[in-house]
């Protein structure tokens, strides 16, 4: 088992958006923040996360825009309301990444690593054998093992997997059971 509960803030974490934070909205998008529904205790594991981590990185997809069936103010206008009401909470994210490209071999697109190598240029700190990569579907595992990372699966829209797994260290129901288990 990897060294994960040496966590301290030297540490970065990077996390998915839709089924990680939010609702994921079945084959289609959260278009504007009024459809934006946080899970439960993703507050407060961000509250948490604040007193464990270093950088927070989010990293999503978000094909709705590049489909053009919403705008890329749309989609700020929605990050700029959840990190509101995420400070609000007591929680942070440093920096949110997100991609709009349609095509699947766009270097940004995970589970194509672009997002980290750039989180990485632009905060130099950052280290991939100490960074934790959170998200919902096996795309978002590979993105973090090609970036060198450790992984934890959510299970809120992909079931458990078999362990051991090739690109998941862990697994959880919510993002609250991992913050809780990482606290100790």
């Amino acid at each position: 088992m990897l060294p994960i509960l040496n966590i301290n803030k030297r540490w970065t974490l990077f996390l998915d958006r839709d089924g990680v934070i939010n609702d994921e909205k079945y084959m289609d998008y959260v278009y504007s923040y009024d459809e934006f529904v946080f899970y439960d205790g993703v507050k407060e594991a961000l509250k948490i996360f604040n007193g464990l981590f270093g950088p927070i990185v989010m990293v999503t997809n978000q094909r709705g825009v590049g489909k053009g069936i919403m705008t890329e103010n749309d989609l700020l206008d929605i990050h700029t309301q959840m990190e509101r009401d995420i400070e609000v909470s007591g929680g942070r994210i440093d920096k949110i990444y997100y991609c709009t490209s349609l095509d699947n071999s766009h270097p940004d697109r995970k589970p194509n690593p672009g997002m980290a190598l750039r989180a990485k240029k632009e905060n130099p700190l950052i280290k991939f054998a100490d960074a934790l990569m959170v998200g919902n579907n096996l795309s978002d595992m590979e993105f973090g093992r090609r970036s060198g990372m450790h992984t934890a699966l959510i299970n809120s829209t992909s079931p458990a997997v078999q362990h051991p797994h090739h690109l998941v260290d862990y697994q959880f129901p919510s993002l609250i059971t991992l913050a809780h288990w990482l606290q100790g």
